[in-house]
């Protein structure tokens, strides 16, 4: 028996409200039915029912929608997905034969719920405040409209594009093989991700570690002979979250923020755009590297331009040029197909392979069937790839498992010679001196594109052409690193300055706007701040341009594994009074408070004497905090995620505090916060840390054994206080990043913290890594105070932290 599927498509939430409601606004009964923009309003106001058209579409759909909390009208299901109805005050959704049924303007019902009923006169529909749609067999029944056992799993299925909420190609469905785990599969068919099966124990899906690290849902997997389905709930009530088969083939969990208005991306699977199967189509190219993801192939063009408006790339694309042989003519009297070289790219699926001894024979084979597309001839041996070509991408310069391929093209996509046939002899002087004339100008280009020359901009900002900085970075072939924002490379000016370019992605800015915001950022300088030397801006390629930092990230020093290339905590105790610094002058010192919303070892660079300095602390401002691309990286950004991110209160330069506070554990240990042990459990370093300091056990006890517990106790005591008052629950408990500069500089003395809550349920269940977002209404009142230990002061001043 396959197993039933229950996914929380909607929302596990509760409100309080004050309703508005007439009696039976919830409701569709007998005499009671819906046409135009008429709705019905489930009790709380959380969803709505109706008629809606999505975007700029002209088609009218049955629909549910988040209600008057969210005012982004937000399509949680769909009725009838694949029969429109174009008029609506003709078309009609009400009861009939103990039914709900959508009637279309010529009055042919187009939807049911195909439900039998024995008193159909007493059977209404009723739309709950939790977001389901039941039909109730009476007013007082409680009977839902789905039989929960049925022999067929229910599947997620995508819409087709953002206008179209018929099917997709991409679906979400539990294994019906009955091993607990969740597939997503391209065209019902091809499965390219797994969540893992279920581990009870640890209530995680095996190959979704991050849920170890979730703090805002509460996950629950119910099996049993019957059924199997999968739940999740939100320890905070006032959360509003989603969980969606998206149309970019990936599932996402995304969540309300009532400050900005917008939905925030929390999680997806899978991580890359590119690892979805055929996201691009028939003969289109994905690629990571930057926007757009999706390009067809050299000698094609998008067969469905609107559809590509629509980020719906299924159609893929289609041949400018018709192939020699599907012309139908001989060789003899037309040119022969060739074959592109494309290098440095995944292979597509369902190759043939071909006997073949060189790299001629597998090319003539492929020539000799007009339904070959492609041959590869390398270690592998031959293989032709017959029909469409699916799931290509085009990976990076640098990528180890890149392989060629050689794509089939008409002869006429290729340069040829020129027909000198008929050509006059004076024609042809004159041909030779335009000749000379183009080569004397390409040679003037040339050389004035191989002198970068960038203009200034607000005194020393510099504004580089993009092909300044691909000389520098000899076409970006010198990869430093990567993030959720873009990749870094290294590049050398003509001055023999050596410079690091990035790569921005996700930037949708106007070219005034970008300026004018790099500007600003530009004029920021500080000691421990990585300095913006200039950016690009041309057309949707824009860069930044900063000082190279010869020892990298923080991230690869810290968590070394070799001992005699460990920081040593003198060093260490720098790095985090430097950050500390470099964050009080963004929150405290600029003329509007910077948010860098990112603090991560892999944010901090170290320069030559290893000084800090805090990078990409404006691209938050850039960006406009759409944090969807970093949040599906799983370079620890999550790790250091503030609670109200998630929750939707509007967030404050005490996010950075919370992150800041998080990377402190990590100076002290040495090693990230979550890792698991030998015996499978997951070790949360801040709660035993928090939890030493409370009892007054030895504090050298929590440092990193590669240091020998060479530390003074005195800073490693006051780092680990400062750490757990950061990462309080209630921000108004955090200091501010001015007052931990003080407190690590030895100025100020702060009191013991108490536990957070979230860090004393971790310590509760060490199996489970689960946070809470709420403050603990029963957790003690105290709240952080300091004492001056400046020897100039007389007496000692104490001072509230909380605001």
């Amino acid at each position: 028996m396959d197993p039933w599927l229950k996914l929380s498509v909607l929302v596990f939430m509760w409100f309080s409200f004050n309703s508005q409601l007439s009696l039976g606004a919830d409701t569709i009964s007998a005499n009671r039915s819906l046409s135009g923009n008429q709705t019905i309003v489930s009790s709380g106001g959380n969803f709505v029912l109706g008629f809606f058209k999505p975007g700029n579409s002209s088609n009218q759909y049955i629909g549910i929608w988040y209600g008057n909390k969210v005012t982004q009208q937000t399509v949680v299901w769909v009725a009838n997905r694949e029969i429109p109805v174009r008029d609506t005050q003709s078309s009609e959704l009400k009861i009939s034969d103990g039914n709900l049924v959508l009637f279309n303007e010529s009055k042919v019902p187009i939807w049911s719920t195909n439900i039998s009923s024995s008193s159909s006169s007493s059977v209404v529909a009723v739309l709950e405040d939790s977001g389901n749609l039941v039909l109730r067999d009476g007013p007082n029944s409680t009977t839902p409209f789905l039989n929960k056992r049925t022999n067929q799993s229910q599947l997620l299925i995508s819409w087709k594009n953002s206008e179209d909420p018929a099917p997709g190609l991409f679906s979400l469905e539990l294994d019906p093989e009955g091993t607990n785990q969740y597939l997503i599969l391209w065209n019902r068919t091809i499965q390219y991700w797994t969540s893992g099966a279920w581990d009870e124990q640890a209530r995680i899906f095996t190959l979704v570690p991050e849920m170890r690290l979730n703090y805002i849902y509460n996950f629950s997997f119910h099996s049993d002979e019957n059924e199997s389905y999968f739940t999740y709930s939100l320890y905070n009530p006032d959360t509003i979250s989603r969980f969606v088969m998206d149309i970019s083939g990936q599932i996402k969990q995304l969540s309300w923020l009532e400050g900005s208005k917008e939905w925030n991306l929390f999680w997806s699977q899978p991580r890359q755009q590119c690892q979805v199967y055929a996201y691009c189509g028939a003969f289109g190219s994905c690629t990571e590297g930057g926007l757009p993801f999706c390009n067809c192939l050299r000698g094609f063009h998008q067969k469905s331009q609107s559809a590509w408006n629509l980020s719906d790339f299924s159609d893929g694309c289609e041949r400018t040029t018709k192939l020699q042989c599907e012309e139908n003519r001989t060789l003899t009297n037309g040119k022969p197909d060739k074959f592109l070289t494309s290098p440095n790219v995944k292979l597509p699926q369902n190759a043939q392979p071909v006997t073949a001894t060189s790299i001629s024979e597998c090319e003539s084979t492929c020539l000799q069937n007009c339904s070959c597309t492609a041959y590869a001839y390398d270690s592998d041996g031959c293989r032709i790839w017959i029909g469409q070509l699916l799931d290509l991408q085009q990976l990076a310069d640098d990528a180890s498992d890149g392989k060629t391929l050689y794509l089939r093209l008409a002869a006429s996509e290729f340069s040829s010679s020129s027909n000198n046939n008929g050509i006059i002899i004076g024609a042809a002087a004159g041909s030779v001196s335009l000749v000379l004339v183009l080569v004397i100008f390409g040679i003037w280009r040339w050389r004035r594109r191989t002198t970068i020359n960038p203009k200034a901009v607000d005194g020393s900002l510099l504004a580089f052409g993009y092909r300044d900085l691909q000389s520098a970075t000899k076409n970006f072939s010198e990869k430093l690193g990567g993030g959720g924002f873009g990749s870094v490379f290294k590049g050398t000016l003509p001055d023999s300055s050596v410079i690091a370019v990035k790569q921005l992605e996700s930037i949708n800015q106007g070219e005034k706007q970008f300026r004018t915001e790099v500007s600003t950022i530009g004029t920021i300088q500080h000691v421990n701040l990585v300095r913006l030397r200039g950016f690009c801006s041309e057309g949707i390629r824009k860069l930044l341009v900063y000082d190279y930092m010869p020892n990298g990230s923080l991230d690869a020093h810290l968590f070394h594994e070799e001992k005699s290339k460990a920081l040593t905590w003198k060093t260490r105790y720098q790095i985090a009074l430097g950050t500390a610094r470099g964050l009080a002058y963004l929150h405290e010192k600029c003329r509007d408070c910077i948010i860098h919303c990112d603090i991560k070892p892999e944010n901090i660079l170290l320069d030559a004497e290893l000084c800090s300095k805090v990078a990409d602390f404006g691209l938050a401002k850039l960006i406009g905090r759409d944090f969807s691309r970093v949040l599906t990286t799983m370079r620890g950004t999550r790790g250091y995620l503030a609670p109200e991110w998630i929750s939707g209160v509007p967030v404050t330069a005490k996010a950075d505090v919370y992150s800041y506070g998080m990377m402190l554990f990590e100076f002290v240990s040495g090693r990230r916060n979550s890792e698991q042990s030998e015996d499978g459990k997951v070790r949360f370093f801040p709660t035993l840390a928090a939890s030493v300091m409370t009892q007054d056990d030895d504090v050298l006890t929590l440092l990193d054994p590669q240091l020998n517990g060479d530390a003074p106790e005195e800073e490693l005591s006051r780092i680990c206080k400062v750490a757990c008052w950061c990462v309080q629950d209630d921000e108004t408990r955090r200091p501010s990043m001015g007052q931990v500069v003080q407190i690590l500089e030895g100025v100020l003395d702060v009191n013991l913290p108490p536990i957070p809550r979230s860090l004393q349920v971790l310590g509760d269940n060490s199996e489970h890594v689960v946070f809470f977002t709420e403050s603990s209404s029963n957790q003690s009142s105290q709240t952080p105070s300091y004492t001056s230990t400046a020897s100039s002061q007389a007496k000692s001043k104490t001072s509230s932290m909380s605001s």
